[in-house]
């Protein structure tokens, strides 16, 4: 051990796992658990500390002695910089068993209840080029690598469109090309960064808030329909006009133009007047025959063909045979209320967001789906006995929470309500534990299935079926 300007130096320290936040794991002489930001299971690697804490330590390696088996080169030339696909340097059939490993240690050591074997992570079959929406941020002072500060060059364009720097809200990567989202993604933000150069537009500049330029959004679906939006901090009809009118005689097969004029501090859509420029003010996303109106503020899932896979476990899971009764509960758009509607007798959902509940109902007439109800509310407050009461208690409940998990006065609720099945899917399997094991004392959990939406990344979806005891 050695010490750098107060800073921890650790040689030659093996790497023993991954952990949270996708972070590797070591343990240090002393017995500390060392999460380190740059390394994979296996690599020895020497670590230079950047925070330390009681029982833990957090630094990055600074070199490698002896690189994992388990190591891969990454495809994208923005590795390490930008903040996404953490994991790109590790080979995918080792990502999907960190992932499974994490799902079942969070259920065994925060759950603490009795678990049948967990079935094999299902892996995604696209693990590049897999997302539907991006959203990318202009800026006119684009952050510097080490390797263009270390060339002593000054760099007169500092123009950037591309993603925020980790940790640091004014700062901007520019992208040269980016992995997760297909084309024609990378051209169209080359493009309008091109054109907006071209025409001597000014991008944002966070700090100051002034710019013209703040966000582009692109938005794709499986069926080939493409949505841009363009968000501007203020009006300049003439530049906005001529911007608007190249990507359109550029990109004739996009499917709807938006934009925006947000002068307010932050970049949020959602308390914002959307304008129509060009073609519908929505796109269609198809899974299974079902069609599905997403909008600009829409909520979809950003894998769509994992989304599918994840649809069908859910409805698997179910084991609907046209007779029951099901809630859904965080319902969002209805995408999953919808696609098992036709396997049950009813299905209710339950949303807080109004303009969520909204697209849902027009989904559903859409779909001419009309064994389906949605209700707008606070679950907590809206998923109570008079409502049950108002609407039968239900056979099977399904129940995708946000991250956070479900507050302790749902899960009272399910326990009072006493479905014969619970389908529970997580994008959090630690906070999904929690609540397992909450519901342990009418519930056995009898089937677990891990699913990777977000290949690259540490991020894991489960889904779990409960059976009441």
């Amino acid at each position: 051990m050695a010490r750098r300007n107060n800073k921890v130096i650790f040689k030659d320290l093996e790497v023993i796992d991954a952990g949270a936040k996708g972070k590797a794991v070591a343990k240090t002489p002393d017995g500390r658990v060392l999460f380190i930001d740059n390394a994979v299971p296996g690599d020895i690697v020497t670590v230079q500390t950047h925070k330390k804490r009681k029982a833990y330590y957090e630094g990055s390696a600074i070199s490698i002695t002896k690189a994992s088996e388990k190591r891969v080169e990454p495809v994208c030339p923005h590795f390490g910089t930008c903040g996404g696909c953490k994991w790109q340097n590790m080979g995918y059939e080792h990502q999907l068993y960190y992932k499974q490993k994490e799902v079942e240690q969070n259920l065994q050591r925060i759950g603490k209840i009795e678990l049948p074997e967990c079935q094999p992570i299902l892996g995604s079959a696209k693990q590049y080029f897999y997302r539907n929406k991006m959203e990318f941020s202009f800026s006119d002072s684009k952050w510097l690598t080490l390797d263009q500060i270390k060339s002593g060059k000054i760099i007169e364009d500092r123009n950037a469109l591309g993603f925020h720097i980790p940790g640091m809200w004014d700062k901007i990567l520019d992208l040269d090309v980016c992995y997760l989202q297909a084309e024609p993604s990378n051209a169209i933000r080359d493009f309008v960064k091109a054109k907006a150069e071209e025409l001597n537009l000014t991008f944002f500049n966070t700090r100051n808030q002034e710019g013209f330029l703040r966000t582009l959004m692109l938005r794709t679906t499986s069926t080939g329909e493409v949505m841009v939006l363009l968000q501007f901090f203020h009006e300049d009809e003439a530049n906005r006009k001529l911007l608007l009118d190249a990507v359109a005689e550029e990109f004739p097969q996009i499917t709807s133009l938006l934009y925006v004029i947000n002068s307010k501090g932050n970049d949020t859509l959602y308390d914002q007047d959307i304008q129509l420029f060009y073609g519908r003010d929505h796109i269609f996303e198809e899974m299974e025959g079902l069609k599905f109106k997403i909008n600009a503020k829409s909520f979809y899932q950003t894998n769509s063909e994992q989304a599918y896979e994840l649809y069908k476990i859910t409805r698997d899971f179910a084991g609907l045979n046209g007779e029951e009764l099901v809630y859904d509960l965080y319902t969002g758009t209805g995408t999953i209320a919808q696609f098992v509607a036709k396997k049950a007798k009813k299905v209710i959902g339950i949303e807080s967001v109004p303009d969520a509940i909204e697209a849902a109902k027009q989904n559903a007439q859409l779909n001419e789906i009309d064994n389906v109800e949605f209700y707008v509310g606070d679950m907590k407050k809206v998923f109570n006995q008079e409502f049950i009461n108002t609407h039968g208690t239900p056979d099977v409940v399904i129940t995708d929470p946000p991250r956070d998990g479900m507050h302790g006065d749902v899960v009272a609720q399910l326990l009072n309500l006493g479905a014969g099945k619970i389908v529970y899917v997580s994008c959090n399997s630690a906070t999904q534990a929690r609540d397992l094991a909450l519901l342990d004392s009418k519930y056995k959990v009898v089937k677990v299935q891990p699913v990777d939406m977000f290949p690259q990344t540490h991020h894991v979806e489960n889904v779990v079926l409960l059976e009441k005891r």
